[in-house]
């Protein structure tokens, strides 16, 4: 059973990825070469047009608009969950930072999330307090 879920639309990716995959698809008929970054760009906007992060009984769950990459963790593994800020520098999408995996589609907000084996990654959010407060209620 669900307990907890919020989707996050990827508003600043959006904003960036579609004047572009615009661009392009029109630049594609004056240059056929141009056909497979347009889909590039097409397929990156599709996956990442929102976040969505889940908590039920047992597992934290998130996964982007798509329904890929989905990644989940069970509660009994979660330590810690923080609110924190991520700078401009972090950005957006899937890669590894100081603090770990990032998964983030929009905004600056994000929850910090340590496991029992000393790893750690952030969840990018609109309410970071709100996800914070309902893993550290699961503990």
């Amino acid at each position: 059973m669900k307990t907890y879920q919020h989707t996050q639309p990827a508003n600043t990716i959006l904003a960036f990825m579609i004047p572009s995959f615009l661009g392009l698809a029109i630049g594609t008929i004056f240059s056929h070469a141009l056909i497979f970054v347009t889909i590039i760009i097409g397929v990156t906007c599709w996956i990442f047009r929102s976040m969505t992060v889940e908590i039920s009984d047992r597992e934290l769950i998130w996964y982007f608009g798509s329904g890929f990459p989905r990644k989940s963790v069970s509660l009994s593994e979660v330590v810690s969950a923080e609110p924190i800020r991520i700078s401009f520098l972090n950005g957006w999408g899937i890669h590894y930072t100081s603090r770990g995996w990032l998964y983030n589609v929009s905004g600056f907000g994000a929850v910090l999330i340590k496991l029992q084996n000393g790893k750690q990654f952030c969840l990018g959010t609109d309410e970071p307090e709100k996800l914070a407060g309902e893993l550290k209620g699961r503990r």
